[in-house]
């Protein structure tokens, strides 16, 4: 059995749904980040955390490529070429989307409000855009990044695609939008959204 720790209106959404996608029991702990609940597993107060037998484990994409792995579900094995494009994919979605995205946020709710720099927000929009032409342009007539086989990056591209429409960022039409909406009609996801109340 699994705990999930971590409000699902935060990065353990992501692991809510990859867990659901691997069809796994798991238990919930809503607790949001930077709660004494919270600092009491990770020092940093971020979630998500895995509890996998009273270890924790922190970071969404270490947690979500741990139960891949670990149970030879949505990715590629480890040393295989498909594996490391499967990976460019997951940086490329951290450092460009999810990176844009988390520049704004910190902008507008996260850094206290004397350090916000809302002036940055266009900035990280343009960045989005731009990323959102590369992934049209890498996911070419792919049903998902990897071909016909859903994978880790794409769970993290849909959460991204989720976490944009919420803060207002234009998501693309065509190909990458009938890709997203594809992604955030997956019945895991639904049930993730179900029991997590979100």
């Amino acid at each position: 059995m699994y705990t999930v720790i971590g409000s699902p209106r935060t990065r353990a959404m992501r692991v809510y749904w990859m867990l659901e996608e691997l069809g796994l029991d798991y238990e919930m702990n809503l607790a949001p980040p930077r709660s004494e609940e919270v600092r009491a597993i990770n020092p940093t107060g971020k979630v998500p955390c895995l509890l996998v037998d009273d270890t924790p484990i922190y970071d969404s994409i270490a947690i979500m490529q741990f139960l891949a792995d670990r149970h030879e579900q949505l990715t590629y094995p480890a040393g295989t070429i498909e594996r490391a494009i499967q990976d460019s994919y997951t940086q490329f979605c951290v450092d460009e989307i999810e990176g844009a995205l988390w520049m704004a946020a910190k902008n507008t709710f996260i850094h206290p409000e004397e350090l916000r720099v809302p002036a940055i927000k266009p900035t990280a929009k343009h960045e989005f855009a731009t990323a959102m032409q590369t992934l049209e342009d890498r996911l070419g007539d792919n049903e998902f990044v990897m071909g016909d086989k859903i994978t880790v990056p794409d769970i993290l591209l849909g959460h991204c695609a989720n976490w944009a429409q919420g803060a207002k960022f234009e998501l693309p039409k065509g190909k990458v939008g009938d890709y997203f909406t594809s992604l955030l009609d997956r019945p895991a996801l639904q049930r993730a959204r179900e029991k997590t109340g979100y």
